[in-house]
């Protein structure tokens, strides 16, 4: 047994560890199977992420009530590897990422995905941030100030990006008295995985917070640009087909905030991830009409199979 898991419980059931080559996170990841044909996932990561991954951990406990949701589960949590290390386990959800399986199906079937992972999505939310947390439109509006100060200062330029932030600026108001409540993180299905029983599954919590539950629509761009059919079912499950129109401005509000920031994000990772996200962002300001619109034109008001 590789001397990092050696003094993880229960590591001397494994049977096989395989690394998984997956995701942005700086964790290592592992696909672990034990003698007794469990499947589980573990993460490891550096001593010193020790605070924010046990947050990470007791936060997707806090989710373990939720009936009926398909998800990775939290098993432990401790320190490895002669004290270098965290080490965080989970189950794992077999089946195929929802990013290659989505394409392939019919529109019917897309809407169908979408829509549970948009039901799946809501009952999340059901668990609310702390009484403590800092009023959201106080932290959202600093973070779209540093957003849009970085971005000018990075000298890459994006067309619509004068647009796109005349948007932001004339809709920060809409953050006033927002709810907090738990956050994935990064909701989209990249993240995602449909089994062989035709179920759909979340995974990588690596990213969760708390926050307004409807800023987690700020990466259905992702969804959308793959499938219509499928992020206008997320949005009409999300709302049991009863969305209001606040809704929509305010995904466009994070939708902005999220390309302006993309774009940033995307520099340490060299030039074909920044040009990927200029590309996206300009996807997204032909979406909404360059923000002339806040309701996109990816987006079915109805759907009929």
């Amino acid at each position: 047994m590789n001397q990092i898991f050696s003094d993880i419980p229960g590591s001397r059931t494994w049977s096989h560890v395989e690394e998984i080559h997956k995701g942005w996170s700086n964790d290592k990841k592992y696909y672990v199977q034990t003698n007794d044909d469990r499947e589980l996932l573990l993460k490891i990561s550096d001593i010193t992420q020790f605070e924010r991954k046990q947050h990470e951990f007791e936060a997707v406990k806090k989710l373990d009530h939720l009936e009926g949701i398909l998800m990775s589960r939290p098993l432990g949590f401790g320190i490895c590897n002669n004290e270098q290390s965290v080490y965080s386990l989970f189950t794992w959800i077999e089946g195929e990422n929802a990013e290659k399986i989505i394409p392939t199906l019919n529109a019917n079937d897309q809407y169908r995905f979408g829509f549970r992972a948009g039901e799946i999505l809501r009952k999340m939310h059901e668990n609310p941030a702390k009484q403590d947390q800092e009023p959201w439109a106080e932290y959202y509006n600093a973070k779209i100030s540093r957003y849009i100060s970085n971005y000018k200062g990075s000298g890459i330029p994006f067309k619509g990006a004068d647009q796109t932030i005349r948007f932001i600026e004339q809709h920060r108001h809409l953050l006033e008295h927002r709810p907090q409540t738990f956050q994935h993180g990064d909701y989209h299905v990249g993240n995602m995985v449909v089994t062989q029983s035709d179920e759909l599954g979340i995974i990588d919590f690596n990213r969760l917070d708390y926050g307004d539950p409807w800023e987690e629509f700020n990466r259905i761009t992702w969804c959308a640009a793959l499938s219509p059919s499928f992020a206008s079912g997320r949005t009409h499950g999300y709302f049991n087909n009863d969305v209001p129109d606040l809704f929509f401005k305010l995904m466009a509000l994070y939708i902005a905030s999220n390309q302006i920031s993309s774009i940033l994000w995307a520099i340490s990772f060299g030039q074909k991830e920044v040009d990927d996200m200029v590309q996206r962002a300009e996807e997204v300001l032909n979406a909404y009409d360059d923000f002339q619109t806040y309701i996109p034109k990816w987006y079915l008001p109805s759907y009929r199979d």
